[in-house]
């Protein structure tokens, strides 16, 4: 892709490659979970070697994902600090859903739908992480009833985080010229100054 001088940066490659390494992960877990879920996707074990091979890799792959998502956590944080621009920005997201964004209240780096995400995303992962080692059964001896409780909170909220990724990834294309910023880490001018005017001003100085 020919950049075009004018475009901001968005990601740095670094910041690109820890968003890849925690979406990829969290496919191949998304999968592989699925897979021990219900019978009727069993099958995709086979993507893996095998249910042996499955249910070996599922929780190396989740501390992979953990691991990553943390250093996101670090990263951006302050930046998904919820202020009263955001909820105010939340309160017409349906005016923005029906196609009008041309007078949401002006959004900084990150809008307030992105924000809830990112904390949603974080709570999740946090309880994934707690359940998924009480029922590590291979390197954790949990009693029974703890390995049980694990179990079901890690299913609930697996089913949840694939419902809001398949959101992050649906507004991610609705909103054209999203998915670039994180391809090249750049957006064009246009795109900054109509969907996070704030963060425009603030890299732009205009």
């Amino acid at each position: 892709m020919i950049r075009d001088p004018q475009d901001l940066n968005r990601y740095t490659a670094s910041e690109r490659a820890n968003h890849w390494v925690v979406g990829i992960s969290f496919i191949l877990l998304a999968l592989s979970g699925l897979a021990f879920f219900h019978p009727a996707f069993f099958p995709l074990t086979q993507l893996f070697g095998g249910p042996v091979w499955t249910r070996i890799l599922h929780p190396y792959v989740g501390v992979v994902m953990a691991l990553a998502f943390l250093i996101i956590f670090v990263r951006f944080w302050r930046l998904n600090v919820m202020r009263a621009m955001d909820w105010a920005w939340l309160s017409k997201v349906k005016t923005m859903v029906d196609g009008n964004d041309h007078d949401m209240p002006e959004q900084g780096k990150y809008n307030g739908g992105q924000k809830a995400l990112f904390w949603l995303l974080a709570l999740c992962m946090l309880l994934m992480a707690v359940s998924g080692i009480a029922i590590w059964r291979a390197w954790f001896g949990f009693e029974i009833t703890a390995v049980r409780l694990g179990a079901v909170v890690h299913a609930a909220v697996g089913a949840l985080m694939i419902g809001l990724i398949m959101v992050h990834i649906y507004a991610a294309i609705w909103v054209k010229g999203t998915v670039r910023a994180m391809w090249y880490g750049t957006v064009t001018r246009g795109w900054a100054k109509q969907h996070h005017r704030g963060w425009y001003r603030q890299v732009t100085g205009k």
